[in-house]
């Protein structure tokens, strides 16, 4: 599909939405078009006599009414504010190469330059109307800036009221190449094309102002008789949604294609290059997001570094992935966030809005959400979550009821110490492939296991009635999951007092907004869009009862291992927190905590501690 058929294509689709928004005016003017005919037909004295008199009082009563509901629904659906990403807004004194390179890439594609540029905490691009009248007009001072910066014979063309923002991915910024994102927004730019032409800007306002009505009227919090009236505008927003969606899909589709097609001529060779480093750069970010990131915002803590980050483990896989060594070799040409004046000050930005939008932290620094750099990563954060973990484990085995030490002989009895742990989980019979093969002897009497995800409760089963998951009575239940009894109850107990404290916590994310940047610096763009939807983006969903059991045997693990051997804490860009016995990551010691964990087998770790010069008799510090 070339440029023009593809412009053509979309406009088409654009004028049947139109359409669709004149057929729903005509149903609104009808009533009042059937009054009007009926009144002039009294005067005139062509339509007289009781019936008709009743018909007029009718049809005009009905008419006014269908165009009071008309004007209401016509008001909110222009009047409702559209769905706005949350981005970190980039001015153009702190960035006048990146605002020169798409100037300059706007005149190659023959279209109107972006109104301005943003950035978001994620690997993907696209345009974005703020134009909506809820969003206000454009400051005097953006429009002189936009306008003063085009070329004399083109500020006629620029339509710096209506052009649309660029919104570029972070993390393209830090890994990418200055050639290579020219050439990955080139198609993104040449959107600006289509987005100027008045019917396909106009079916776009149509749906986005429909979208926003509907989003209006479902949201909660209203007396009944105004959630009624809404309800009203919300089903005929809704109808109308249904009418123009597919148009409004093949639009699009048309619209991206006629960008594609224009761009071809611009950068073709490095594009197919650039596509590459796009997915390289979404996985390393993915990875940076689940694995680094996402253990510190648990904890409070925010790194302020994540799109420096996102190069560290990039460059960190080119050299662990031998068919990722001709990445490292681009890392001598110039980085594209040399475009900005301060990569520093935008790169802080974009990882608080990332912290906020994938776990729904709070817009401003305080005593308990606070940055942390790479450097203090591992003792503000991996040794802090160790212990906080280590803790929670020993108090859930003080509830339990166990034993700080069987021998009361040894130096500290009451103080915490890993063996404490490992005897806990140990199966006292150990039975290989019992707990994987064959379900275990079936004894009314006993309480069920539970799954791990729930508590145990106060009323165990007596046998007289059938169990969740069980068809009858009396049968043997079915085969049990791997994990002992006693590293079930811990894992569920764990669950509990994890949920426990995330509900006295102060939730995240309620606080204010956060305060004006300081000029020359980006910052969320707060004012378009609503904390309490946060975090838009969950990374994780909840971790299982012994994930949790796993990662707290680990952390006491590490705990022991720094104490008693001398082992560090350390980050690994690709995995997160790891341990550092011997100045080498210890990646063998997960396998063996599972086998205590699942199996209640702990000679695989018993050896590794012993290998390792661990001490697990020994008491260890918590915070």
């Amino acid at each position: 599909m070339g440029v023009e058929a593809g412009a053509q294509a979309a406009r088409h689709r654009a004028l049947a939405v139109l359409r669709i928004r004149s057929r729903a005016l005509a149903v609104a003017l009808l009533p009042a078009a059937v009054a009007v005919v009926l009144l002039a037909g009294g005067s005139t004295g062509h339509l007289v006599g009781p019936g008709w008199d009743a018909s007029r009082w009718a049809v005009s009563a009905l008419a006014v009414l269908v165009l009071l509901a008309a004007g209401g629904i016509a008001l909110v659906v222009s009047r409702a504010r559209p769905a706005v990403s949350p981005t970190v807004a980039i001015a153009e004194e702190s960035a006048p190469d990146l605002y020169r390179m798409v100037r300059d890439l706007a005149d190659r594609l023959d279209v109107p330059a972006p109104s301005a540029i943003a950035l978001t905490p994620d690997c993907d691009s696209w345009l974005e109307d703020r134009t909506h009248p809820s969003h206000g007009p454009p400051r005097a001072e953006d429009r002189d800036e936009i306008a003063g910066a085009r070329p004399p014979h083109r500020r006629a063309a620029a339509r710096t009221d209506t052009a649309p923002v660029l919104v570029i991915g972070s993390p393209f910024l830090w890994w990418m190449r200055v050639g290579e994102l020219r050439a990955v927004l080139a198609p993104v730019v040449a959107g600006t094309g289509p987005s100027a032409q008045p019917d396909i800007a106009a079916a776009r306002r149509f749906v986005r102002g429909l979208d926003a009505a509907v989003a209006v009227a479902s949201a909660p919090g209203r007396n009944p008789v105004f959630r009624t009236v809404l309800a009203g505008v919300g089903w005929v927003a809704r109808l109308l949604l249904r009418s123009c969606r597919g148009h409004a899909a093949e639009m699009e589709r048309g619209v991206a294609a006629a960008a594609a097609e224009r761009a071809q001529a611009v950068d073709y060779g490095l594009r197919i290059v650039a596509q590459e480093q796009v997915g390289l750069a979404y996985a390393g970010w993915d990875r940076l997001l689940t694995k680094v990131a996402l253990p510190a915002w648990r904890m409070g803590r925010w790194p302020s570094r994540l799109d420096a980050g996102v190069v560290a483990a990039l460059t960190e896989l080119s050299r662990r992935d031998r068919l990722a060594e001709g990445f490292a070799s681009r890392l001598g040409e110039r980085p594209a966030c040399d475009l900005l004046e301060e990569p520093g000050a935008v790169d802080e930005a974009a990882s608080l809005l990332a912290a906020r939008l994938f776990h729904g932290g709070p817009a401003e620094t305080g005593p308990d959400w606070s940055p942390v750099g790479w450097q203090e990563y591992p003792d503000e954060v991996v040794d802090r979550k160790w212990r906080t973990d280590a803790a929670r484990l020993h108090r859930v085995l003080d509830t339990l009821g166990v034993r700080r030490s069987p021998d009361p002989a040894s130096p500290d009895p009451d103080g915490p110490t890993l063996s404490r742990v490992i005897d806990h989980l140990t199966d006292p019979d150990p039975r290989p492939g019992l707990r994987q093969t064959e379900p275990r002897p079936y004894d009314p009497e006993q309480p069920r296991p539970y799954d791990g995800e729930q508590p145990p409760t106060d009323h165990p089963s007596d046998g007289t009635r059938p169990l969740e998951g069980e068809d009858h009575p009396g049968e043997d239940p079915p085969e049990e999951a791997p994990g002992t009894e006693r590293s079930t109850a811990l894992a569920a107990r764990l669950t509990a007092e994890i949920a426990r404290e995330d509900a006295a916590a102060t939730p995240q994310g309620s606080t204010p907004a956060s305060a004006p940047p300081a000029p020359g610096q980006g910052s969320p763009d707060t004012a378009l869009w609503d904390d309490g939807m946060l975090p838009l983006f969950p990374l994780q969903p909840p971790r299982t009862g012994r994930e949790l059991l796993a990662d707290h045997v680990t952390a006491m693990v590490c705990c022991a291992a720094i104490d008693t051997a001398g082992a560090a804490p350390g980050l690994d860009w690709l995995d997160g927190p790891s341990l550092l016995v011997n100045g080498e990551r210890a990646a063998d010691l997960a396998p063996r905590v599972l086998s205590l964990v699942e199996d209640g087998d702990p000679g695989p770790l018993r050896a590794w501690l012993i290998a390792s010069g661990i001490r697990p008799e020994k008491p260890v510090r918590l915070v």
